[in-house]
Order: C-alpha cells, then structure tokens, then sequence
C-alpha cells in the first residue's frame, strides 16, 4: 500500500547555459525531488516525471509515491519554476536549455548509482522535453531511454490552444490566500478534469509562493511567457517539422496519453503518432482536457501498467 504520509527529498544540480552565445547566463541550480520507497537508495530504475509549463515538479505527488515503491522517481522542477533558479537569459526558456539541464541531472543520478533502465512521464512541456532527450541519438544519455510517456502532447500542437495558453502565462496575480489562488487556478485549469476539493488544494498549494508585501503569487519566473509571445503559426509549423523528426527517431516503447477534450493535442495527430516513429500505443481519458494530472486512481493505473506491464 502507497505510504500516503511520504515526502520527497529536494535536491539540486548546478547546470550550465545550453547556448554558448550567451555565457554570461552562468550557472543555474535546477531542484529536483526524490521520491523511493524501495529501501533501496541505489535502486537501478529510475523513472523521471516532468512538469508542463507554469508547473513544477510536486505536480506528480501522488503518482511519484505510487511509482516510487518500485522505481527511484525524480521530479524536476525545470529552470524558472518551483525551487529552481530563474535564467538570467528569459530566450533560453525553451527546449534545448531544458535538454540540457536534463541530460546534466541524468549524469548527476548515473554518477550517484548507476542507471539500468529509465523511463520518461512528461506532460505538455514535459513530454516535449522527453521527445528532445529520447529522439536525439547523439545526445550521450547514461543509457537509452526505455519507456517514454506523453501526456497530452505531440509534435503537432494545436495553435488555437497555444493562443489560449499564451493568452495567460506571465500575467502578474496576487492572491491574500493559498485557497484564492487556487480557486483561480481551478477556473484556468478547468481542463485538468474533476478533483476533490482537497485533492485539488495539495495540487495548488506548490504553486504559490508568499510575496514580500504579503499574500502569495505563482511559483515561476514570469517571463517564461517571453518566448511564447513571439510564436506565429509560421514558426509553429517550422517547430512541428522538427518535432516529427524526433518523435521518428524515437526507439523507446511509447505511450500517449490523451485527455478526450484536449485542445492542444488532436485525435488526427494521435492516430498519427500510432503510425510512425516509435508507434505509439494511446489512452484517452474521458471527462479530461489538456492535461491529465495523474491524481485519480484509474489515471494512476494508466501509469502504472505502461511502466510495470
């Protein structure tokens, strides 16, 4: 049975700025939590979650104490959220700074105990991330990824709902309470699907942190929203190209996990997924939009029985 009382522990890796242009962007610490309750501190399998975009790494707490009975489970906070520093360069908020710092704390943890099998939960951002780590073959991972999951994301996303997600990410707020902010976030994130109210409060609760003329604000670095805002649908279709040249070049065991009433990632481009590249196996989820959150029980079993299975 899940220990419903564990905690992870924060660690954290000292990264390097990916684009060298830019060495005055230093070094950055990413925090990453550790969830194991395999009584093995070296355990050989690891299974690392990451978040979408505004969010952080305790986004998978009930999933990582699940996982985490058999496996060795990290969750990054990935650069500008949670306990990770902010970029000094808001343009190095993108994919490649975010492979980088993942292929630096996969070496962190091989060097720790060696890694003998490593799987991949990503959701929105998070499965971009796994698809730039899995579908690159010159990028010296510890050993090639095993299994890989995407939650609610392709290579072809949806540019409606990119507008719509744009449309909010960065903007400042200011809650008096951790229970207002997250009756906002449950207006804004409707898409992640029915939760209890205090399922839905231990989900919000990371999110906030308190502000020095008191109340509480978002966990992230704002200007995460910079590169965003210089999307058009033209550089949208360039980065759909080379996401399908990754996603091809995937040679992990694939998962898709799609929300039924998720805008950003369409049935045509699952279907799609299921054709080429690694052919993916799909799951839809009824009652779910963009994304999943892996909090219910039966979305947990999703989870479970790709990576234990």
């Amino acid at each position: 049975m899940t220990d419903c009382t564990l905690e992870p522990r924060l660690n954290y890796v000292l990264c390097p700025a990916a684009a060298l242009q830019h060495p005055e962007s230093g070094m950055h610490r990413m925090a990453y939590w550790e969830w194991n309750q395999t009584g093995d501190p070296q355990h050989p399998h690891v299974i690392v979650c990451v978040h979408g975009l505004t969010r952080q790494g305790r986004d998978f707490d009930v999933l990582a104490r699940a996982l985490s009975q058999h496996a060795r489970v990290i969750c990054p906070d990935v650069a500008g959220r949670g306990r990770s520093d902010w970029l000094h360069d808001a343009n190095a908020y993108a994919v490649p700074q975010y492979v980088s710092d993942m292929l630096v704390l996969l070496h962190h943890l091989h060097a720790q105990a060696p890694i003998e099998r490593l799987d991949w939960v990503g959701t929105s951002m998070g499965g971009l991330i796994g698809m730039g780590m899995a579908g690159a073959p010159q990028l010296p991972l510890p050993r090639p990824m095993d299994r890989l999951l995407l939650n609610d994301v392709g290579p072809r996303l949806e540019w409606a709902a990119l507008q719509r997600i744009g449309a909010y990410v960065g903007q400042p707020v200011h809650f008096a309470t951790e229970e207002e902010g997250a009756a906002a976030l449950r207006v804004l994130s409707a898409g992640f699907g029915p939760h209890t109210d205090a399922a839905w409060l231990a989900l919000s609760r990371p999110m906030f942190k308190p502000l020095p003329e008191g109340g509480f604000g978002l966990h992230y670095d704002p200007r995460i929203a910079q590169p965003m805002q210089t999307m058009t649908p033209e550089t949208n279709a360039q980065a759909e190209q080379l996401l399908w040249a990754l996603y091809d070049a995937i040679t992990a065991r694939t998962l898709v996990v799609r929300g039924a009433e998720s805008d950003l990632l369409s049935p045509t481009t699952v279907q799609e997924m299921r054709q080429r590249g690694p052919r993916a196996e799909s799951v839809e989820l009824e009652g779910v939009g963009h994304a999943p959150t892996f909090v219910d029980p039966g979305q947990v079993a999703v989870v479970q029985n790709f990576l234990f299975g």
